[in-house]
């Protein structure tokens, strides 16, 4: 892949979903059918009980939010127990971080791009993959998520690059959505293959560890 066929500078990363599995939805799954809930009216209310406690923008600490998700929901169990039902189901896929590591070696900017609480920065201790990137962009750290459209003008900024030129990759239609409305190119992960695809389509990218097509 040489630099010049390219007419991107930057590609970003969602984490849960793209970067790793998609823990917290998983998470959720599991705590729904343990306490008889239909799971996705629980995982919409958690999504939603987690912005307004201010927990995912780093402005309110976690017992918040599980302790509105208590009395939202009528669920059991105590936050270190709850909290590990979703740590542990964000596992990075190894191949992925293949396809991070081979944009870096030619001349791209990588990052990562995720409406994520603390547990990023957990994560992190545990499969050390921030070595991997130029720029972490965690929610809990800008006190600033994806469904706020300013986000991503600020980050052009410090990626020191026009709209146009930056790729994101998120498995929520509704993130990419709002990063195109703004001048981005994007594209939603569904899968390994049709992601394949997708970024062959925008980036002349070769990867030894893809599947044979």
């Amino acid at each position: 892949m040489n630099r010049s066929d390219m007419n991107i500078d930057a590609v970003l990363f969602d984490f849960g979903g793209v970067i790793a599995e998609e823990g917290f939805k998983q998470g959720l799954a599991v705590i729904a059918q343990a306490n008889g809930l239909d799971e996705k009216t629980f995982v919409h209310t958690a999504f939603d009980t987690i912005y307004c406690t201010g927990y995912v923008l780093g402005k309110a600490p976690e017992s918040a939010f599980w302790n509105a998700l208590r009395q939202n929901t009528g669920i059991k169990g105590d936050d270190a127990s709850l909290r590990n039902e979703i740590f542990s189901r964000f596992i990075v896929r190894d191949w992925m971080l293949d396809v991070v590591k081979e944009l870096r070696t030619n001349n791209l900017k990588v990052g990562i791009l995720s409406d994520q609480t603390d547990m990023l920065d957990d994560l992190d201790k545990k499969y050390d993959f921030f070595r991997f990137f130029d720029h972490i962009f965690s929610s809990y750290h800008l006190g600033k998520g994806k469904r706020d459209l300013s986000l991503f003008d600020e980050i052009v900024l410090v990626l020191k690059t026009e709209p146009d030129r930056v790729l994101f990759i998120d498995d929520d239609s509704g993130n990419v959505e709002r990063a195109v409305q703004k001048g981005w190119r994007g594209i939603q992960y569904v899968d390994r293959d049709s992601f394949q695809k997708d970024i062959e389509e925008i980036l002349p990218l070769r990867i030894a560890s893809y599947p044979a097509r």
